[in-house]
This record gives C-alpha cells, structure tokens and sequence, in this order.
C-alpha cells in the first residue's frame, strides 16, 4: 500500500495588507481618542474645577489683591473660563486705532492730520508745549477720554460742551485761569482732575449739571471756598481741594450725600461742621490741624471713619535751598504720600484703634 503523504495548507498573504490591516487599526484608534479628548475638554467639569480653584485662592488673598487679580484679568483676553489669558494681539491692534497719544516738549502744535481722526474715543497728550485745544475737538463725539496733562494750556474750547460722551477730563498742571461754562453739557462725566493750575479759583454753575461725576480732583489752586456747584455733585465719591485757600467748610456740605472721601489739608481750615456728620457713607477724612481748633466728636469717636490730621512741619523761610525745590515735584511727592499712606490703611483687614485720631508730623 502506498503511503499517503500528511501535509498543513499554510495561506500566503502579500504583506502590504497585513501593513495596511494595522495601520486602519491604529488610524481608529487614534480617532476615539481624538473624540474621547474633545468630549473631555467641553465637559463643564473642567471649568467647574478651575473656577472653584479660583475662587479658593482668592480666599488666601487680601482685598487689594483681590481687586488687582480681577483688574488684571479684566485686562487679559480670556478663555470661556474667563480665567485663563490668551494672546488677543488683534483686539489691543483694534483698540489702539481709537487712541491718540502725544509727548514731549518738541511738540507745540497738534499734527494737522488729527482733525480728520475723528472716529477717535481717547486722547492722551501729555509734557507738550501745546497752549490750547484746536476748536474742532466738537467733531470727536465719540470722545470718553480726554488726558491733556502739564501741557501748558491756557484756555479751554467752549467746542468742550459737544462732547457728549466724554467720561474723563484731565488738565492737571496747566495754566487755566477759567473752566468754560459748556463743560457742564458733559452730563456723562464720571471723573473730572484739574489739580495745580495755580490760579483757578471759580467754577461755573453749569458744573452743577455733572450729575454722574464721582471723583473731582481740584487740588493746589486758589479756591477759597468749595464752590457752589460742587455741592450739587449728587453722585460725587471723592473731593480733594487740598492745598487751596480754604479756611471754613460750608454748612451745607451734608448736600453730597454719596461723599466717601474728602481731601482737605494744606488748608488752614479752622472749624468743621456738625452737618458733617450726616454724611453717612464717608469713610475718610484728610485734613490739616495746624489752625484746627473744632471738630465734631462724632467724626473722631466713630471707628467707621478714617480721621487723618496732618500737623505740618515748621519750615526756616529762609533756606535758599528748600526754596529751589521744584514746586511740581515737590506736590507729586505729597500725594504719592498720601496715596501710599491710605493704601497701608485698606490693605487691613481690620482697622486699628489709632487710625481714628492719627495725627502725622511730616514735610509737605
């Protein structure tokens, strides 16, 4: 009998397709993946952790802190998380086209080419030696910022009154002698600087219709009183009239009802009135001692309020030296004092006994 040979058929495949069996196996698998991390990352529970995690390092912070967290992420363009910045350099491109910026001393005429720009919505020209605002600044109605600092101006347009828009005005250290009634037009106002212009020492009526003016900054002028139509500022915050000619308050200063703080050392203020007291929401009071001699008890007991008497130093009139002191810079140093000084006092969390009746001698 013949043997029967016993053999196992064994399949031949080209190996391209067993490559491209794998590589589809991979490409899906790649795909799930891809699907399972875009499933992940538009799960609320992402965006739950991290705000949550915000919100208890924010516990860990001070006020002050706190306040510069969300003033930088204001700031910053952000994630739907409104936590996490993100490169946004197309909208500060878009932002800057409504900016005008100006500076130094060469400068003594604004650029021709300015008077056509009048889509603009903010102006900052700040050290020029430019002695007056062109009359067709009426044009710029959408104007919310106008920032002309130590620019030597004399006079401001009546043209200003066209700026409906207009939410802040600063003409600190200038030379204007007057304010023009149209500024009152400005009805949407919110913040008004007009410190060191020397000579200023009346403000129009019409300033009276400033009903959303919130923080007023007349300081180093020659106010002698506080002017009529600053205590019809129903909404006015902060008033500083410091370093003025100052000697009484009015008795109806209790008018600003929204006062929370008020500047007035460097003055030789004498007496404060009872009516004072009413102003329920004030927080702090700067004022100069030297020639105080009554104030309500009411303002000194109450814990709620931050009472700052300045006792100024006596000064030999003599001094050659002391009398070349850049008078500007010497003014900048006083309110960089005052400024550091009020912000030791509202980083605490609870306010000392002592600061209710602090007296400073310093150099002003």
């Amino acid at each position: 009998m013949k043997a029967e040979r016993i053999g196992v058929d064994i399949p031949v495949y080209d190996l391209s397709l067993i490559r491209d069996l794998w590589e589809g196996r991979v490409k899906k698998h790649k795909q799930r993946q891809k699907k399972e991390e875009e499933r992940i990352s538009q799960s609320a529970l992402a965006r739950v952790n991290q705000q949550w995690q915000y919100r208890i390092a924010c516990r860990k912070l001070k006020s002050a802190e706190v306040a510069a967290l969300q003033c930088y992420l204001e700031r910053s363009a952000l994630r739907e998380i409104h936590l996490l910045p993100t490169d946004n350099k197309d909208n500060d491109a878009d932002n800057k086209k409504f900016i005008f910026e100006l500076n130094g001393k060469k400068w003594m005429k604004l650029p021709e080419e300015l008077q056509y720009m009048t889509y603009l919505k903010e102006w900052h020209i700040h050290g020029t030696r430019i002695p007056e605002i062109p009359t067709y600044i009426e044009a710029f109605v959408d104007l919310q910022v106008l920032d002309v600092p130590k620019n030597g101006l004399t006079r401001l347009p009546t043209e200003i009154g066209k700026l409906i828009n207009l939410k802040e005005l600063n003409v600190n250290y200038n030379k204007l002698l007057s304010i023009p009634p149209e500024l009152g037009e400005c009805e949407h106002l919110e913040r008004l600087e007009m410190t060191a212009n020397r000579n200023l020492a009346e403000l129009p009526f019409e300033l009276s219709n400033l009903k959303k003016l919130t923080h007023l900054d007349v300081a180093e002028n020659q106010f002698a009183s506080i002017p009529v139509c600053v205590l019809r500022m129903e909404s006015l915050k902060c008033l500083d009239i410091s370093n003025n000619r100052l000697k009484d308050l009015p008795e109806d200063i209790d008018r600003l009802e929204s006062l929370e703080m008020l500047f007035l050392h460097k003055n030789n203020v004498r007496y404060v009135p009872m009516t004072v007291t009413n102003l329920i929401h004030l927080r702090m009071l700067v004022i100069s001692a030297d020639e105080l001699y009554s104030i309500p008890s009411q303002l000194v007991d109450n814990p709620n309020i931050k009472l700052i008497r300045l006792y100024d130093n006596p000064i030999n009139t003599d001094n050659e030296d002391m009398n070349e002191i850049d008078a500007e810079a010497q003014d900048e140093r006083d309110k960089e004092f005052m400024k550091t000084y009020i912000e030791t006092l509202q980083d605490r969390d609870t306010q000392p006994s002592y600061t209710t009746k602090v007296s400073l001698s310093c150099l002003l």
